[in-house]
C-alpha cells in the first residue's frame, strides 16, 4: 500500500485538529505506544491485503446518490404533483428520514476527509450539509476538533454538555428537574436539527470570541458573508418554494417544514447519544493541569462504545455510526469499511487488555441510554 494510502493514527488528528487554549486538555500519548502501532499495522494489513482503498467504493457511491434521492424526491414531488395535505405531510417525514440520512452516512465522511483521497471531492460531499441548512464550518469545529479530541470531556467536548434542561455530563451543574429528564429528554431530541440551523451564526461568533476560529478577520467576514447567503438560500428554496409554487396554505408549509426537522432530529440524536451517553463509556475528568494520565488512543476507547454491529439495514442506514469506536480511532477512514475493521480492533483490544464497549442489539443501546440518563439525573460526579 503506498503510502498516502496508510492509515493516520489518532494522535496525528489531534495534531491537525488542534484546539483552542480554553477548550485543550494534554494526553500521555507515551503509553500504549505498542497498542497504536499493532492496531495501525493490522489495519493496513487489511485494506493491502483485500487490495482496498480506504475511501469510498462504488457501493459508497450508489449510497450517496440513494440518500441524496431520499431528501430531494420528496420535495420535488411536494412542488409538482399537488398531492393533499396529509400526504405533503408524510413526505416531509421522509425528507426528514432523507435529511438525517445525508447528514450521517455523506456529510459525515466527506467532512472527515474521509470519502476521497481527493480533497476537493470531500469539500463537495461535506458542503451537502448546506442543503440541510447548516453550516459545514461550524460542524468541523463543534465534531472534528472538540468531540473527536476530547470525547466525553466536560467543558470540551460540546456533545455532553448540559442544554436547555437535559444534563448529559456527571460534572455539569445538577438541577432538581433532570430527575425526570429521562423521560422527557425524548421529545427534546427532537429539537436537535432545528438548533443546527437557527444557531449557527451565533455560534460562529463564540467560536470566533473564543478562539476556535484560526482564520484570518478578512476570510472570517467572507466566511460570514456566505453563511448568511446559505441561510436566505436555504430558507427561500425550503419555505419559499412551496409558498409560491403549491397551492398550500402557509401553516400546512411551516408544520411541513417542522415535522422534516423533527424527524430528523430524533434519528440523529438517538444515533449520537447511544455511542457515548449509554453505560460502558467512561467520562473522564482532567486533573488541575487540565492533563489525563492516558493516551488519546486509549481515551477513544474508554469514552466510546459501539451497538447494533449485526443491524445491516442500520448499519448502512446511519453511516456506520453504530461502529462509532472504529469511527473514532480511524476518523479519515470511509465508514463502509468499519464493519471488517471491527473485528480487528476488537480482537486488539482485548489481546492488550483494554476496553471494547458493545451494545448487542439497537434496544440494548436504547435501554442503556434511558438509564444513563436516569443516573445522569440524580448523581453528582
Amino acid at each position: 500500500m503506498s503510502r498516502r494510502n496508510r492509515i493516520p493514527d489518532v494522535v496525528s488528528i489531534l495534531i491537525i485538529n488542534k484546539a483552542p487554549m480554553d477548550y485543550k486538555i494534554s494526553f500521555n500519548n507515551r503509553r500504549d505506544l505498542l497498542f497504536t502501532r499493532v492496531l495501525k499495522l493490522r489495519v493496513n494489513e487489511y485494506f493491502e491485503e483485500a487490495g482496498l482503498s480506504r475511501y469510498h467504493t462504488p457501493a459508497m457511491v450508489w449510497k450517496t446518490i440513494v440518500m441524496m434521492g431520499l431528501y430531494i424526491t420528496p420535495f420535488v414531488l411536494i412542488l409538482c404533483c399537488g398531492f393533499p395535505g396529509w400526504l405533503n405531510m408524510v413526505l416531509y417525514v421522509v425528507m426528514g428520514i432523507g435529511l438525517a440520512g445525508v447528514g450521517m452516512s455523506v456529510m459525515h465522511d466527506g467532512n472527515h476527509f474521509g470519502y476521497s483521497a481527493n480533497h476537493k471531492v470531500n469539500r463537495l460531499i461535506g458542503n451537502t450539509i448546506f442543503l440541510l441548512g447548516a453550516d459545514a464550518y461550524n460542524w468541523k469545529i463543534k465534531h472534528n476538533k472538540l468531540h473527536h479530541i476530547y470525547t466525553n470531556i466536560y467543558g470540551s467536548d460540546e456533545d455532553i454538555n448540559s442544554r436547555a434542561i437535559l444534563r448529559f455530563a456527571f460534572a455539569a451543574p445538577l438541577r432538581s428537574y433532570h430527575r425526570y429528564q429521562h423521560w422527557y429528554a425524548w421529545a427534546l431530541y427532537a429539537l436537535m436539527s432545528l438548533s443546527m440551523i437557527f444557531r449557527d451564526v451565533s455560534k460562529r461568533w463564540e467560536y470566533r470570541s473564543r478562539g476556535v476560529t484560526n482564520i484570518s478577520p478578512e476570510l472570517f467576514r467572507r466566511s460570514m458573508v456566505w453563511l448568511h447567503v446559505s441561510k436566505v438560500l436555504y430558507f427561500g428554496i425550503i419555505i419559499g418554494f412551496p409558498l409560491l409554487f403549491t397551492a398550500m396554505p402557509w401553516w400546512q408549509v411551516l408544520l411541513g417544514f417542522l415535522l422534516m426537522h423533527i424527524a430528523a432530529g430524533i434519528i440523529m440524536s438517538l444515533i449520537f447519544q447511544m455511542a457515548h451517553v449509554v453505560e460502558g463509556p467512561v467520562q473522564t475528568l482532567c486533573d488541575e493541569n487540565r492533563r489525563v494520565d492516558h493516551s488519546l488512543i486509549v481515551h477513544q476507547l474508554k469514552s466510546t462504545a459501539d451497538f447494533a454491529r449485526h443491524n445491516k439495514l442500520l448499519s448502512w442506514y446511519a453511516g456506520g455510526l453504530n461502529y462509532q469506536i472504529e469511527h473514532h480511532l480511524f476518523p479519515r477512514v470511509c465508514h463502509i469499511h468499519y464493519p471488517a475493521l471491527a473485528p480487528i480492533v476488537e480482537a486488539t483490544t482485548r489481546e492488550f487488555n483494554l476496553p471494547y464497549h458493545v451494545h448487542p442489539r439497537l434496544t440494548d443501546a436504547l435501554r442503556s441510554h434511558f438509564f444513563m440518563l436516569k443516573k445522569l439525573g440524580r448523581e453528582k460526579v
